[in-house]
């Protein structure tokens, strides 16, 4: 008989199960109250029910552990000093979304090698998460295959559906069966509506398949996800986080009968694609808070050690504490301008206070 099925396919590999991974890197009682807990937050901070901000801050993607936990460090510091204005959770995004070609992520190619060695990058990635937690520091990812949150879900305090995944109804589904707050980003061209339509449909129970703990294809059934909020991050036609832009999503937003605030993202097409006018970004939404604005409930930055990024090479020739992906800021502006909406987010408090 004429072979018809897997022609494009040279083999399959075998990958480890979720429950295999969570035995090898369990989670602790800690650590589970310091996810749970956070997503409260979060949710609480969402929901308006927390006058505090959320600023959710960190590398582009995750490509080594020492620089990785020196950064969550700064960040567990500064929160320490900052915990009654904001609440920080960690960028730890280990699948990048690609236009055509490129580097998929350390949980495609840890080694930077095009090895393709996944069962490491799942190990690596969910060790990370599991050390940035036991600094008492949130985590944030976006989730891009519907399989992987089997394995990492259980660490992650927030997730993002990116721009070119809100309108997938694979996504949609996904999110509505995950367990934290999710993000919806605004659309490629920087249209709302598929975003404000992501969460109306996340928030309802879906029937998908997927696979559970063991590995064995299920159809998983879900009651919904009802802390869907949006995040606007600019398109094609240009930024989204002024002011007049916020009060139109503000009219979107209550015309679906969508309770949550927004997050304003000041990277990505809000800041051109130049990550140093990301300060621009923040400045803006800061003035607006300091004046007043409840919808932003908090901003995210694409910040590392080290101010820009670098091309991927062995490891050996790679700068240390350098983004591998999009351009970021360094840790001494990053400092500075979470200080600066910190004090935003407190005198808008004060003022509602007092």
């Amino acid at each position: 008989m004429e072979q018809t099925d897997n022609l494009n396919i040279l083999r399959f590999r075998p990958l480890i199960t979720p429950d295999e991974l969570k035995s090898q890197l369990p989670e602790t009682d800690e650590v589970a109250r310091l996810v749970a807990g956070s997503r409260v937050s979060i949710y609480n901070i969402l929901t308006n029910k927390d006058r505090r901000r959320l600023v959710i801050t960190g590398p582009c993607s995750l490509h080594d552990r020492e620089a990785t936990l020196e950064y969550a460090r700064k960040l567990t510091e500064l929160q320490g000093k900052l915990s009654e204005k904001i609440l920080i959770i960690m960028r730890a995004y280990f699948e990048k979304p690609r236009t055509t070609l490129g580097w998929k992520g350390m949980l495609y190619d840890p080694d930077l090698d095009n090895s393709y060695n996944i069962e490491e990058g799942f190990r690596r990635a969910r060790s990370l998460l599991l050390a940035i937690a036991e600094l008492k520091l949130p985590t944030a990812t976006e989730f891009l295959d519907p399989i992987v949150p089997q394995y990492t879900a259980d660490l992650v305090s927030w997730a993002a559906i990116g721009a070119r995944t809100t309108e997938s109804q694979i996504h949609r589904q996904m999110a509505s069966g995950l367990s934290m707050p999710v993000g919806f980003k605004n659309s490629i061209d920087g249209n709302l509506s598929a975003a404000i339509d992501a969460i109306k449909a996340a928030a309802s129970g879906h029937f998908f398949m997927g696979i559970d703990g063991g590995g064995k294809v299920v159809i998983a059934e879900t009651r919904g996800n009802r802390c869907g909020h949006l995040v606007m991050r600019g398109g094609t036609r240009g930024p989204n986080y002024a002011s007049e832009h916020v009060a139109f999503a503000e009219v979107l937003l209550r015309k679906a009968n969508v309770p949550t605030a927004v997050v304003i993202d000041c990277s990505h097409a809000n800041s051109d694609k130049d990550h140093k006018r990301q300060r621009e970004a923040l400045y803006d939404v800061a003035e607006q808070i300091a004046g007043g604005n409840r919808l932003i409930a908090g901003v995210m930055l694409e910040s590392f050690l080290h101010e820009g990024n670098q091309p991927i090479d062995t490891r050996e020739n790679l700068e240390y504490g350098l983004s591998l992906t999009d351009k970021c800021i360094g840790w001494e502006e990053t400092e500075e301008l979470i200080r600066h909406f910190a004090d935003a987010a407190e005198g808008q408090r004060d003022d509602q206070t007092g």
